[in-house]
């Protein structure tokens, strides 16, 4: 289902980041400056749209493998267009019975490009502003006895 503008080489440039993620249900292994078909998403041509959940990813010097995620990775694409995919016939028959049934589907696709795979904390979520609350005590007054 991975549709590609560029030709695939083998060259160590090509190989350099990598990611595989889940989205739409279904693995992709995802390269920076290439589009995929993924099944429809909710979203505008021209939308950026950011999927969290990477399984693997490779750069230059590291291989991180998740369990299941890999924590603060994420891929950055954009809704290039939508489409549908090519027509599929499926035709169900029992036999001696005279019944066939003979029916098509075109399965709707959107096409979205990588721009950037990353790693780490680009923005922190409101971890610099922990607020420390000290609790007063008070202090406990003896009883006396009579």
């Amino acid at each position: 289902m991975t549709n590609s503008k560029n030709p695939s080489n083998n060259s160590s440039k090509s190989n350099e980041l990598y990611a595989i993620a889940e989205t739409s249900g279904q693995q992709f292994f995802f390269e920076v400056n290439r589009y995929y078909d993924i099944d429809r998403l909710n979203a505008k041509e021209k939308d950026k749209i950011t999927v969290e959940k990477v399984l693997l990813l490779k750069d230059k010097d590291s291989i991180t493998v998740g369990k299941p995620y890999v924590k603060d990775a994420k891929i950055e694409l954009e809704v290039v267009s939508h489409r549908r995919d090519k027509k599929i016939l499926v035709y169900k028959m029992r036999p001696k019975k005279k019944t066939r049934r003979k029916m098509g589907h075109r399965q709707e696709l959107t096409r979205v490009m990588v721009k950037s795979i990353s790693i780490g904390k680009s923005t922190p979520k409101s971890s610099s502003k922990k607020e420390t609350v000290k609790k007063e005590t008070k202090p406990k007054s003896e009883k006396s006895t009579n």
